[in-house]
């Protein structure tokens, strides 16, 4: 350490907010360059290399096989496949000095699709799967939280290409198993979990999420059976309609000042022409309706209403992932007179869909299903309809299922209660399909002779992310926990004290351990007290602390295990077999 350049702190940066950002820094680890950007310190390399050769290794036992893109890429294969302008504000667009258009990679679906294109054209040369590790770029809104989501980041990512859904479903399975040995080795808590394609487009989707408390999604699990999925994929279960059941005549009642479903529901409850004395109304006989502009990739807006049970609220990144790539917001005040038969807050389902005459596109909730009475706005200010059938009195254009998930849901699969928890995503695996091989004509011949559409998967790996979701969940309150595979080092040792001996011993102990192929961090620093030394190892985070101090008189030595505190006391010869022991 006398040698090394680390710099360690005794406060939190000023925008740290989350344990990862705030260890990682303080000890030396990385150190921010920009909003999102970090350099990586030689103790913070270490742990990402760790990472990356982890990654790899597994990678290679599936079969895959490493290539290396570069980041700096032209516009036309982005133009191609739509991406250039999907992309939006994310994507880091530049120009040479020929005017050519040019981009930093957010990702490399196209590349890879044109490098199979280029080398393979019939049936014989699949399946093949190819992966890269490299820094990737986007353009993020809100970088926060240190390298958990940066703009320039380190990912791991791999396509498999197959000739039909059989050979792409046994390589999505290849990779699954992959990333569970990936995770395992890196000491992570993780969950696997059911996800939404977006604008990747394809099939099946799965992401495993790092759990913690900071992660930025949100995922639900059933306790009693496996489900579980991220908030943007999960299904709502459709309520049952008793079709015998005798219905209402829609009526239109004066509700003045009822621009809010708890507004209504109060003056309902109260008003003599409303009120049900044996079933007061609740949110949940309601229907909301959200008044929408969607801007689609090529800058054009249309309109959409969206109608949720008054007792839930449409979850924005839930919108957001259905919608992918368009982009939506709210409509303003200056939106809404461009369509005067839309009254704010009282919006009612009945003017709207492909079937009335404003034309505008109405969605509903899964819940909203033919049969179901409610409460809606009569498209007259201070006037609500009571009554109003689904299925009858209006009907959608589709179902949208992007109302909030809230704790104790009911589970799509079983039935029980949901619960809510947050995770960080480490990896995200897709059956693709033929979205990108159509895009670029990525063709080769069958067992036939006909020329076939390869049918591709996409699996991505977060590996500078991983760092910072393994800091998050392997730490206490005095510094980082580092498991043995990634830590930069597998043992602390600190000399303290004055005495020749001291150093001598220490330095003997760094030596044994290095021949017997541990990886040692050596505290030599002769001029530093003992009490840093030691804040500096409980900072830093090494699996095992061995200190040569005060107690060598007696000839002993103590060895830490940072992740429990066990602590030993064994004379020098005995150290390596207690490293050992706490290791294993």
């Amino acid at each position: 350490m006398s040698n090394l350049f680390l710099r360690t702190l005794r406060e939190d940066p000023a925008d740290a907010e989350v344990p990862s950002h705030k260890l990682l820094v303080r000890a030396g680890y990385v150190r921010r360059v920009a909003p999102g950007i970090f350099t990586w310190l030689p103790l913070g390399y270490q742990v990402l290399r760790n990472v990356e050769r982890i990654v790899r290794e597994e990678m290679d036992r599936s079969g895959a096989q490493e290539v290396h893109f570069p980041a700096l890429l032209p516009r036309e294969a982005y133009e191609a496949t739509g991406r250039w302008e999907e992309y939006g504000d994310n994507l880091f667009r530049l120009k040479d000095r020929k005017e050519s258009d040019y981009l930093l990679g957010p990702t490399h679906e196209e590349m890879f699709t044109l490098l199979v294109k280029g080398e393979y054209s019939s049936y014989k040369d699949l399946p093949v799967s190819l992966y890269q590790i490299q820094t990737k770029y986007r353009d993020e809104a809100r970088p926060r939280a240190g390298i958990l989501r940066g703009r320039e980041f380190v990912m791991k990512d791999s396509y498999s290409f197959d000739i039909d859904q059989a050979g792409l479903e046994a390589s999505y399975l290849a990779h699954r198993d992959a990333y569970i040995a990936i995770f395992d080795r890196l000491g992570l808590d993780y969950v696997i979990v059911s996800a939404t394609s977006g604008a990747m487009g394809g099939s099946a989707s799965e992401e495993f999420l790092a759990t913690g408390e900071n992660g930025e999604d949100t995922f639900v699990r059933c306790a009693n059976c496996d489900y579980a999925a991220n908030i943007e994929a999960v299904t709502v279960s459709v309520p049952v309609v008793d079709e015998g059941e005798a219905l209402p005549e829609p009526a239109i009642h004066p509700t003045p000042d009822t621009t809010t479903i708890e507004s209504l529901v109060e003056f309902s409850n109260s008003d003599s022409a409303t009120k049900r004395e044996s079933d007061p109304w609740t949110a949940a006989d309601t229907l909301k309706n959200v008044a929408l502009i969607v801007t689609n990739p090529d800058g054009t807006e249309e309109p959409l209403v969206i109608g949720v049970p008054g007792n839930r609220d449409v979850d924005e990144r839930r919108l957001e992932a259905v919608l992918a790539p368009a982009e939506m917001r709210t409509m303003t005040d200056d939106d809404l007179t461009k369509y005067p038969a839309l009254v704010a807050g009282y919006i009612g389902p009945q003017i709207l869909g492909e079937e009335s005459i404003t034309k505008i596109k109405y969605l509903v909730d899964p819940r909203v299903v033919d049969g179901t009475v409610w409460i809606s706005g009569a498209n007259h200010e201070n006037h609500h309809t009571y009554g109003r059938v689904a299925g009858r009195d209006f009907t959608p254009d589709g179902t949208i299922d992007v109302a909030d998930v809230r704790e104790g849901d009911p589970c799509p699969d079983c039935g029980g209660a949901l619960t809510l928890a947050r995770g960080i995503e480490i990896g995200h695996i897709f059956q693709l399909g033929t979205k990108y091989a159509e895009a670029l004509d990525l063709q080769v011949l069958d067992q036939n002779g006909k020329q076939t559409v390869v049918t591709m998967g996409s699996y991505g790996v977060g590996v500078s992310r991983a760092v910072a979701a393994i800091a998050e969940q392997s730490h206490d309150d005095i510094g980082l926990i580092w498991p043995p595979e990634v830590a930069p080092a597998q043992v602390h040792l600190v000399a303290t004290g004055k005495d020749d001996a001291v150093f001598e011993a220490a330095q003997a102990l760094a030596d044994e351990f290095d021949i017997a192929g541990l990886t040692v961090l050596y505290d030599d620093r002769p001029k530093v007290s003992p009490g840093v030394k030691f804040k500096d190892a409980e900072l830093l985070g090494m699996p095992v602390i061995v200190v040569v101090g005060r107690k060598l008189e007696e000839g002993l030595v103590e060895v830490r295990d940072r992740r429990t505190d066990e602590r030993k006391e064994v004379a020098p010869s005995e150290a390596l077999a207690a490293v050992q022991s706490f290791l294993d």
